[in-house]
């Protein structure tokens, strides 16, 4: 056995946070490493020591193998954990770490080549008699062979990228007219996010669900799964929704299961943490789908409902250490319930989401953890995963840790960036989702255009408004030389009314704001007048009365004229436009195409004086770690192209100008 003493973490953000808190409980130095984008970040701030990698991209900093290795070097490191995703199933990495004698903190290589192509698996599983869903995954690559392949297996189909995971280089194609082009798309994102363009194909299995096992095995020869977990609510094939155990899940099911798990790691001859996962369809019958050979983001549901630390585990094994319990020693114990909060926009099809958080909280509450990579005055950066945290809730049933997850979320407030966090409640309210039945199509059938969330209540607005107020007033008197606390909001006049316009989105509206005093204020607006009180108020929340009723709401001012409430289900930025000085009007011709978000220009198929049709593909944008098709807004002729090929690009940057065509 050889003892770790130092672990340099190859990665960022919540994952690199979490290893090295369980590193720091076990008496472990940490080490970390970073980007230019990153030199801020939180998992930095966090290790005891830091090396910088440079460069802002993945392939410059995350996924430079040689720079990381020379870091462990230099610290002292003697083992590197790879968290998940970049180089946590490279095989020449951990190739690279046995060579370089370091303790790679996970499987084998040749276990990793195995199981990190999906050929390659889909083969082994095969052989290892695990049940497989029917599909192509040969070595003919050629467009020819992939649309023969499809053809035969009926539409829908699955394209997949070969290599890698997360919902990246993978379209579901039933339109045999769209096959073409998606596999372009697929082969473009998978050689982009894994160095690969190699694709499989298989067999779309309708309305299943996505169920995982988690499987752990040592060098010594034994193997144990720790149960199931059900992932089945995903956007653009990537999991939001995470829960243990599975809530159809049997009793012989889940042996069954576990039993294929545990023989897919050993036709492997796994080590160390690893997740089978497999679809369920609506008859019981299960098929490999892949199998993650590292931790996944969702481990924290299983650590809630086995008690066991994985991290801790996975170290314990990299050393040599047997495992620390038998497949008599798992019992599941209650529900745990995930939800991951991102930076994207539900109303804009999940588009990625980055800029500046200026405000990030979850209240501490009883039976639930949050895993986050950032704190208030962090970045959400455009070049990596949108995932800003992890917030996960155990009850002793699952209706307890439902409730429980829906009140942390409810309370938690993330302002800067526009965000998931409204419809991720939407969800958990849903019948579908209280009854257990959601399957991997819900999201894709019921919020097909995405998710709008509700419009903000006259009560909030009003809240929103008085607090403006009262800060304006706080600001007044810290800059006065002497005011008597007694004199706050008196006047010799008596109540004042003030009439000020607001923008909230879209609307504009106006309100007539009385105060009777510092703490009491009466807002009519909208045909409805609420009476506010003042309760309590600190740098971050504030605790209203409104009309009788406690409210208490987490707020970010970034301006005197701007304010952000997060309510318990959406934020609300309320814009005094008095207080905004007067702006040129903005150039909004139709024809004007704009980054989506903040990315990279990956290709563009249009150049100046070109016509183009509406809805036509002009470009595809490349934003944390996905790609994204930009459609021709108008039918015109393109006029001009500012954008350039691999050029990285602001949110709202104009790429270019489409005159509009006569008559659209």
């Amino acid at each position: 056995m050889t003892a770790i003493q130092t672990v340099l973490v190859a990665n960022r953000g919540e994952i690199a946070v979490r290893v090295m808190r369980t590193a720091k409980t076990m008496g472990l130095k940490t080490v970390a490493v970073y980007s230019d984008a990153d030199a801020s970040a939180l998992h930095v701030r966090t290790a005891d020591m830091a090396v910088p990698l440079g460069g802002n991209t993945a392939a410059e900093s995350y996924l430079n193998g040689d720079d990381i290795l020379e870091a462990a070097r230099k610290t002292g490191a003697d083992a590197i954990h790879p968290g998940y995703g970049f180089l946590s199933e490279n095989t020449g990495f951990a190739a690279a770490c046995a060579a370089a004698g370091k303790i790679f903190i996970g499987p084998p290589a040749a276990a990793v080549e195995i199981m990190g192509d999906k050929a390659l698996a889909k083969r082994a599983m095969l052989e290892a008699k695990v049940p497989c869903i029917p599909g192509y995954q040969g070595e003919d690559q050629s467009n020819d062979t992939l649309c023969r392949e499809a053809a035969a297996m009926g539409m829908p189909v699955m394209i997949k990228a070969a290599a890698g995971g997360g919902g990246r280089g993978m379209r579901r194609v039933a339109d045999p007219e769209q096959l073409l082009q998606s596999i372009a798309l697929a082969r473009s994102e998978a050689e982009g996010a894994f160095g690969n363009s190699d694709l499989i194909l298989e067999r779309a299995i309708e309305g299943a669900r996505h169920v995982e096992v988690q499987v752990f095995a040592d060098a010594h020869g034994n193997v144990i799964h720790l149960g199931e977990r059900d992932c089945s609510l995903q956007r653009r094939h990537q999991k939001i929704v995470e829960e243990s155990p599975c809530p159809v899940m049997t009793p012989a099911l889940r042996e069954a299961m576990g039993l294929a798990a545990a023989e897919a790691a050993r036709a492997v001859s796994y080590v160390g943490a690893g997740t089978v996962e497999f679809l369920l369809d609506a008859s019981g019958e299960f098929f490999f789908l892949e199998m993650n050979t590292r931790l996944q983001v969702e481990h924290p549901v299983t650590e809630c409902v086995t008690g066991f630390d994985l991290v801790q585990w996975q170290i314990r094994v990299a050393q040599g250490e047997p495992l620390p319990a038998t497949q008599d020693d798992i019992d599941l114990f209650g529900h745990a319930i995930e939800v991951r909060l991102c930076a994207e926009d539900p109303a804009a099809g999940f588009l990625p989401s980055a800029g500046p958080v200026s405000l990030f909280s979850v209240p501490p509450e009883e039976g639930v953890r949050v895993d986050s990579g950032i704190e208030t005055g962090d970045a959400i950066s455009p070049f990596y995963d949108s995932m800003v945290a992890k917030v996960i809730a155990w009850g002793e049933t699952r209706e307890t840790a439902r409730l429980k997850l829906r009140s942390a979320l409810q309370a938690t407030a993330l302002a800067g960036v526009t965000h998931n966090r409204a419809f991720l409640l939407e969800l958990l309210d849903q019948p579908t989702f209280v009854e257990g039945g959601a399957t991997t199509d819900y999201i894709d059938q019921n919020y097909p255009k995405g998710f709008l969330p509700a419009q903000p209540t006259t009560v909030s607005l009003a809240a929103g408004i008085v607090l403006q107020q009262i800060l304006a007033a706080e600001q007044h008197f810290a800059s006065a030389l002497s005011v008597n606390e007694e004199l706050r909001g008196w006047v010799s006049t008596g109540p004042v009314t003030r009439r000020h316009t607001y923008e909230v989105g879209d609307a504009t509206f106006t309100a007539d704001i009385t105060s009777s005093s510092a703490e009491q204020f009466s807002v009519t607006l909208m045909e409805a007048t609420h009476t506010v009180t003042l309760q309590k108020l600190n740098a971050d929340r504030v605790a209203f009365l409104i009309d009788g009723q406690r409210v208490v709401l987490s707020y970010h001012q970034p301006d005197a004229a701007v304010i952000t409430l997060a309510t318990d289900q959406s934020e609300v930025t309320l814009v005094n436009t008095d207080l905004i000085p007067p702006e040129s009007a903005e150039d909004t011709q139709g024809g004007k195409v704009q980054a989506p978000m903040h990315g990279q220009l990956a290709s563009l198929l249009v150049e100046a004086d070109q016509a183009v049709e509406k809805d036509q593909r002009l470009a595809v944008f490349e934003a944390m770690k996905m790609q994204h098709e930009i459609l021709a807004p108008v039918s015109g002729v393109v006029q001009h192209v500012n954008g350039q090929v691999g050029q990285q690009i602001a949110a709202g940057d104009v790429i270019m100008l489409i005159e509009e065509a006569i008559g659209e």
